[in-house]
């Protein structure tokens, strides 16, 4: 098993487009092109044990991945990865039957996966030495499609290779500068699953982190449910956390600052307050 760390960023419309201008991503990137299967049962019990299975399409061949969700805050995730070659376009369910986030589900529960949705998208990645860090840089362009349902894919993933999670917060802020990287908490299988079902749940409580992991979730089901209730969902977030009272001043600033511009119906100017509130909040 892989512990992948890496921090999440949705991007604007215009915003790979600004990205590849930045120095940093001055070397010509190595190009994927991905298709994706994601798998589940009918009752979806492999999201509700918070995994997600895939089967994905490269140049060299078929790939199955298994995902558990583990830790995602503030667009910085930990979570375990068991990934391996498979022969064809068809699940390994032996294969997948050994790994330890299986042992708790009933074993006929595998023969009753079927294909839920798909993301196809382009990768372009980079690898930089960062900060003493290594970091690998994948700037996704695509689609989800679940159903009649499909939405964009447009995010910056920051994996640490090697070295301190506060690396990829530092890198994040530098490539800031030119385009607005606003933290994202879905992954393409959440975002899959909620495309599917049509329904993006918020997470609850009244803490400063939880009060930001709503703002960050209410505008990623934005993006993708194109319902405007979750921009005053996320206003509401942001201008409750600048109002706790156990909260500081940066992070009443910074809230403050971010539920003004939502108040008013604006996202485009997020990225460097959200960025900012974010890694102030979980580095």
């Amino acid at each position: 098993m892989a512990q992948e760390i890496e921090l999440k960023l949705a991007l604007p419309v215009d915003g790979p487009q600004r990205l590849l201008a930045h120095p940093l991503l001055s070397r010509s990137p190595e190009c994927l092109d991905l298709a994706n299967t994601y798998f589940d049962t009918p009752r979806g019990e492999l999201e509700a044990a918070r995994m997600a299975l895939r089967l994905r399409r490269t140049a060299d061949g078929w790939v199955q991945t298994l995902k558990t969700a583990g830790q995602s805050q503030g667009g910085l995730s930990q979570r375990g990865e068991w990934e391996w070659p498979v022969a064809g376009e068809a699940l390994d369910l032996a294969g997948l039957a050994t790994l330890p986030p299986m042992a708790a589900l009933p074993v006929e529960l595998l023969e009753c996966l079927e294909p839920r949705f798909s993301t196809d998208f382009r990768r372009r990645r980079w690898h930089l030495d960062w900060q003493g860090s290594r970091i690998e840089l994948a700037l996704d362009e695509g689609e989800i499609r679940a159903g009649q349902r499909h939405a964009a894919i447009r995010e910056l993933e920051l994996e640490l290779e090697e070295g301190e999670p506060a690396a990829l917060w530092q890198l994040a802020e530098r490539l800031a500068e030119v385009v607005a990287l606003r933290p994202a908490n879905a992954s393409k299988a959440a975002r899959g699953a909620a495309l599917l079902a049509g329904h993006w749940p918020l997470p609850e409580g009244e803490t400063a982190l939880d009060l930001e992991r709503r703002a960050i979730a209410a505008l990623d089901a934005l993006g993708d449910s194109r319902d405007g209730g979750f921009l005053a969902e996320a206003q509401r977030a942001y201008a409750r956390l600048a109002s706790l009272d156990d909260g500081d001043a940066i992070t009443r600033r910074l809230a403050q600052a971010l539920a003004d511009a939502l108040g008013e119906g604006g996202t485009a100017a997020l990225g460097g307050e959200a960025l900012s509130l974010a890694r102030y909040l979980h580095a």
